[in-house]
């Protein structure tokens, strides 16, 4: 307890580059899955579960498109690329360089079920390069931030700019084709998610894929109506699917109004499925 509580102490105040291991997962449905999982001492170990794959199942369609943008290191990406198949493709989108080996590691794996793409950039509204904050030296986690000395996401920064680009272009530009097939856009990036979606606005209203997204546990109430209006004024029927907890059958709890989203201070995830 003692050694695990130190390694701990010093990945959150020393930097560290930290391996992987692969681990197999034998599934009834799926068979053998194989993860690379991260072994920073603060970040717990990631079990694949036929339950997990199932819950991706019910909101991607086999062969379709998925984009993951906070992807970290692919602990839900590989769910979503078993979902959507060896003929479908995963956009694992993370600009976090600690993490992107891992999510990297992650995609050369399970080739013969799966298809995953992973992309170096942040998803922003211009292309251009931004520093990257966490509150941990081992940036196992953290956000985008304009300048070097704003600390809203953690004091330690990448010591290199990460890329920032305007993913609905970057999607037009090199993945046309796929667009009419997405399926599901999943977002997790510190709070700014729906500034995130904003920048995708005509994939949505073209396409209207499943959309997952996070209510971030600082948001104002303000920002927390924001983000519901968007999703109902785009023809979604809204679900709250708290902590996504996928070891377990997520119960879905209609939010039929933005007074029924979390309130501040409780962190929790949306799920959104056009109503057509």
């Amino acid at each position: 307890y003692i050694k695990a509580s130190l390694a701990r102490k010093k990945a959150r105040r020393v930097f560290q580059n930290f391996g992987y291991r692969i681990d197999r997962f034998e599934l009834r449905d799926e068979g053998v899955i194989e993860f690379a999982n991260w072994l920073n001492p603060l970040v717990a170990p990631k079990e694949i579960t036929q339950v997990e794959i199932n819950f991706f199942k019910e909101i991607i369609a086999e062969g379709s498109l998925v984009i993951d943008i906070g992807a970290n290191t692919g602990d839900l990406t590989v769910s979503m690329s078993i979902a959507a198949g060896k003929s479908g493709m995963v956009l694992g989108v993370d600009p976090n360089t600690q993490v992107f080996a891992i999510l990297e590691a992650n995609a050369s794996l399970n080739k013969d079920k799966a298809n995953i793409v992973p992309l170096q950039v942040a998803a922003t509204e211009t292309d251009g390069e931004f520093f990257f904050a966490s509150s941990e030296a081992s940036f196992s986690n953290g956000g985008l931030v304009n300048e070097e000395k704003d600390n809203v996401h953690g004091k330690y920064k990448l010591k290199q700019k990460v890329k920032g680009v305007n993913l609905e272009a970057y999607l037009k530009k090199y993945y046309p084709e796929w667009l009419p097939k997405i399926s599901l856009i999943k977002v997790d990036t510190e709070g700014n998610d729906l500034n995130v979606l904003k920048t995708l606005n005509q994939v949505i209203a073209d396409f209207k894929p499943n959309i997952i997204a996070e209510v971030f546990p600082t948001l104002s109430k303000e920002e927390r109506d924001e983000l519901f209006n968007f999703l109902n004024n785009h023809g979604y029927s809204i679900f709250d699917v708290s902590h996504l907890d996928l070891t377990k059958t997520v119960e879905r709890k209609q939010v039929l109004s933005a007074s029924q989203m979390a309130p501040p201070s409780v962190a929790s995830n949306v799920l959104a499925i056009y109503k057509g």
